[in-house]
C-alpha cells in the first residue's frame, strides 16, 4: 500500500527496476505477493504498486474471473515459496464486467470464449441484483472481488494458510480517477 501512496501522489522510487535486480533475481524468486487482477491495460499491478522485477507474482484475467489453471496459479506462490500475500484487484470502469453485467441482464450469450467470463461473474451479477445501487456494474465489480478473495481464503489448500497467519487474502478496488487502491475485505 506504501507504493500504491507513491503512485498516487506521482513520488515514484521504480524499486528494483534495474539490472543489479535482473541479475538478483535470475536464479531464485521470492514474490512479497501475489496479484490476481483484471486484463485491462489502465490496471498495470506493478505499476499501481510501484514493484519492480522480482517482487509479484501477477496473475491476470478479464474481471479476475477464475478456474482451475487460474487458481492453481494463484495458489503457487503461497503454497510453493511462501509468498505471504494474495491480493485480488478489481477495478472502476471495467469492461469484462460490463459486458457481462449487460449479457446475463439481457440474455445474450457473448460470443465464442468470453461467455467463460460471463458465467464466471454469474455470482457476483446476482449479489449486485440483490443489493441494488445507482451502478449496478460497480456494484457487480465489487462484488466480483469480494467472492473470488472469499473463495481463495476458504479454498482447501489456502484456507489452511490463512487461518494459521501465514497468509493473508484481500479483496481490493482500484480507482481509474485517482490512482488510490481501497481495500475491500481480508486486511491482515
Amino acid at each position: 500500500m506504501k507504493g500504491n501512496e507513491r503512485w498516487v501522489s506521482g513520488d515514484l522510487h521504480h524499486p528494483d527496476r534495474d539490472p543489479n535486480r535482473r541479475q538478483f533475481v535470475a536464479q531464485e524468486q521470492e514474490p512479497f505477493g501475489a496479484i490476481l487482477s483484471c486484463i485491462d491495460s489502465r490496471v498495470p499491478p506493478e505499476l499501481l504498486f510501484d514493484t519492480g522485477l522480482g517482487d509479484l507474482y501477477v496473475m491476470r484475467t478479464g474481471a479476475e474471473a477464475v478456474g482451475p489453471v487460474v487458481t492453481g496459479s494463484v495458489e503457487y506462490g503461497p503454497m510453493v515459496s511462501g509468498t505471504p500475500l494474495i491480493v485480488v484487484l478489481g477495478h472502476q470502469r471495467c469492461g469484462a464486467v460490463k459486458a457481462a453485467y449487460e449479457s446475463l441482464r439481457d440474455g445474450e450469450p457473448l460470443p465464442g470464449n468470453l461467455q467463460a467470463i460471463v458465467k464466471a461473474l454469474q455470482s457476483a451479477y446476482d449479489q449486485a441484483a440483490r443489493e441494488g445501487g445507482a451502478d449496478p456494474v460497480e456494484t457487480m465489480a465489487r462484488a466480483q472481488v469480494k467472492l473470488t478473495a472469499a473463495d481463495l481464503r476458504s479454498n482447501q489448500d489456502l484456507a489452511p494458510l490463512v487461518g494459521k497467519g501465514a497468509l493473508a487474502v484481500v479483496g481490493a478496488y482500484y480507482s481509474l480517477d485517482t490512482g488510490k487502491v481501497e481495500v475491500l475485505s481480508g486486511a491482515p
